[in-house]
């Protein structure tokens, strides 16, 4: 009779996987779902032996492997006992009517109670299922009105308050990071929630309500993703579209199409990190500069990393002109405010890195951190750990003034502010360090990086 030894050996022998490799993919689809643990190279050769793993490693496993085999593996077919995690698609619940209570229960579904959370685990949109919200979006329709006349009048003035808050809550995040920052945001969600559903407001207050419902969402999302949570993130970013569409902001709808994209590029999904760019830029019609630079260095992150040079570098020309143009005086969106010549530097430095065009990169990245405030320190991190890599890589390394970057991002990202995106940046430079190694600097470095990257 097989055993469940016999059933996963059977299925690496399938994917052609030795126990190594499956530890590897395991480890990063555990990071990809937001999940701590992580395995030992060798501990699937216990499976192939009987053992049986100990939870979350049967649903990412099965996971993993219908995913690579293009159909369902289940616990039973592996011989494991169930171990208590429901596995959904990113997008469970989210199929909703784009209408102003299909966008309340779209915050509903991704504001469950941590306990249920605790119990699913999401499984990461990739492929088309990626870019499928998004077209929704674009060929949805604003509901015609979204006022309510349940409970208590609200007044202009209460959301003026409750975007306050929400202001307040994008700029903690400039200054502590994704960890410290996601509890508050998930809940002011739950207030304004709240308010949509239970207060009498006009279709003006309700539109700007939904607004900043849709924002929180975008800003739950982005902070999810900074911490490496990627499928709550794509949750926050679905439901966002929602609000959005009944918000009648396409401004808002397309920003969180361009942060899609952002991860999308992040999780190796090249084409649709380009298909999100791109249905960001079509769906915005263009009346805040600010905004439609956003989206150009969205779509030029999205063509760098997959190697279009050429339209990388018109993307890039497009959000400066947009920057450096004559401007209007009123129009931006408060969301907007980040985005400055400093970031819009440092978004091309990071598009010629992934280009290895370093001389470009780090002229980019130089004038980045020379303008930059105070006010970004995650930012700087990343910046200085990007501008480290040109260093190392241009034809003569200056290791000196690599190792001196690569502290500060170690520095700052140790002892101020938390961000798993910029953490894999650190990693990646000590991966490019890796063949000075002998050196002692460089050996001390990846040492103090590799306490940072471990914890």
């Amino acid at each position: 009779m097989p055993t469940s030894g016999d059933s996963i050996t059977r299925l690496l022998a399938e994917v052609g996987w030795q126990p190594e490799q499956l530890a590897r993919r395991l480890n990063e689809s555990a990071e990809r779902h937001g999940r701590a643990e992580r395995l030992h190279p060798k501990t699937p050769y216990k499976w192939k032996k009987g053992d049986v793993p100990r939870s979350p490693w049967p649903s990412l496993t099965t996971a993993l492997l219908s995913e690579q085999l293009q159909r369902t593996i289940t616990l039973d077919e592996l011989g494991w006992p169930d171990d208590g995690f429901e596995s959904a698609p990113a997008s469970a619940g989210l199929d909703l009517p784009w209408s102003s209570a299909g966008a309340l229960q779209a915050a509903d579904v991704v504001s469950e109670s941590e306990g249920m959370l605790h119990r699913r685990m999401f499984l990461t949109l990739l492929g088309s299922a990626l870019t499928s919200p998004a077209h929704e979006w674009m060929l949805a329709q604003p509901p015609e009105s979204v006022a309510s006349t349940a409970g208590r009048p609200l007044s202009g003035e209460v959301v003026d308050h409750m975007d306050a808050v929400t202001a307040s809550l994008r700029r903690m995040d400039d200054h502590l990071g994704s960890g410290q920052t996601l509890g508050l945001v998930r809940q002011h969600l739950s207030s304004v929630i709240d308010v949509l559903r239970n207060r009498r407001y006009t279709d003006p207050v309700g539109r700007r309500l939904h607004a900043t419902a849709g924002e929180l969402l975008r800003l739950a999302g982005w902070l999810a993703f900074d911490g490496g949570q990627h499928s709550q993130a794509q949750r926050f970013w679905i439901a966002g579209l929602y609000q959005a569409n009944a918000a009648g902001d396409r401004g808002l709808g397309a920003n969180i199409l361009g942060f899609m994209s952002c991860q999308a590029k992040d999780l190796g999904q090249l084409r649709q990190a380009v298909t999100l760019a791109e249905t960001a830029r079509a769906g915005y019609p263009g009346a805040s500069p600010k905004v439609s630079a956003i989206l150009d260095l969205r779509a030029a992150e999205a063509y760098a990393n997959e190697g279009s040079a050429v339209n990388a570098h018109r993307a890039i020309d497009s959000a400066f002109g947009r920057l450096t143009g004559n401007r209007p005086d009123h129009g931006d969106p408060d969301w907007s405010y980040w985005i400055n010549q400093a970031q819009a530097h440092a978004q091309a430095g990071y598009c010629y890195v992934k280009l290895e065009d370093w001389s470009h990169a780090r002229e980019h990245l130089r004038t980045a951190l020379r303008m930059q405030g105070n006010e970004y320190t995650r930012e700087g991190a990343l910046r200085n750990a990007l501008l480290a890599t040109t260093y190392v890589r241009q034809s003569q390394p200056d290791l000196d003034k690599a190792l001196a970057l690569g502290d500060q991002a170690v520095g700052t990202l140790t002892g101020q502010v938390t961000s798993a995106r910029c953490i894999k940046h650190v990693r990646n430079l000590v991966g490019t360090l890796t063949p000075y190694r002998r050196t002692p600097a460089v050996r001390q470095f990846c040492q103090d990086a590799r306490d940072l990257i471990t914890t």
